[in-house]
Parts: C-alpha cells; structure tokens; sequence
C-alpha cells in the first residue's frame, strides 16, 4: 500500500450541459500525452463514482503533489458561460463526502484539500474544500 496524505478535489471544468465521465476524462487525458485518466475517481452528477486509476497507481492531478495523494474529480465546476462555479449538486456533494470517509479509514492521517490549495491560480474545485471537509481532517 503506498502512502497517502492528502486527498485532492479536483472538478472537471465542464459547463452544465456539458459531460464528463471516467471514460471521457481518460480520452481527454490520452489525448495530453498521458497513460490513463490522472484521476483516481470521478463523481458523476447523480452522485455515481467511477473509478479512474488504480489506487493503488500515482495518479497525475496535481504536479509536485502525485506521489502522495488521492485525485476525486466531480463533473462540472463551470457555469453556462464558463466562469468558474461550485456547481456540486447535492448527489455529488453526499458521494464526495462518503467516498472521503471510505478513503479516511484505510488513509486515516490524509488532510483534505482542493486542488486550489495547492496551487493557488487554479480555481479548481470552485469551492473551498478545506472548509467543507474540516469535520474530516486528521
């Protein structure tokens, strides 16, 4: 089992009507050069998680921070004009939070951050990670 201590929200940068499942990011991410889907999960906007890479796999999400962390991407995170926005629904906001606690037992010490946090000119996740989670951090 390889270490992990964060847990990194990413969103997918996809407007409403625009869609973005593991399948499609994967294309997206062959398509830059890459191996597979950076991510290790993606939230679909009916709440469903599919997974993306093995677990068990560094993901490639977040340049310097790969190695030790967990990718969740939710789809979305632009509104209809394509402006940055927290658009979570509420099924994605639940399957986020019980993905993070399943993570949290086999990864107890892992902080919960947004990919903004760690790279302050992203927007992404469109909403303060940090805080939402703070119930969930070590």
């Amino acid at each position: 089992m390889r270490t992990v201590t964060l847990i990194i929200i990413h969103c997918s940068a996809v407007r409403p009507n625009q869609l973005s499942s593991a399948k499609d990011i994967t294309q997206w991410h062959k398509a830059r050069g890459w191996r597979t889907i950076g991510y290790h999960y993606v939230v679909r906007r009916d709440g469903t998680v599919e997974n993306g890479r093995p677990i068990e796999q560094i993901g490639a999400h977040c340049v310097n921070h790969n190695k030790y962390s967990i990718g969740i991407c939710y789809e979305g995170g632009l509104d209809a004009v394509g402006n940055p926005k927290d658009t979570r629904t509420d099924a994605q906001k639940t399957a986020i939070r019980q993905l993070i606690m399943r993570l949290k037992k086999t990864y107890p010490l892992a902080v919960v951050v947004g990919h903004r946090d760690l790279n302050p000119q992203k927007a992404c996740p469109c909403f303060n990670a940090v805080s939402e989670y703070r119930d969930l951090q070590p």
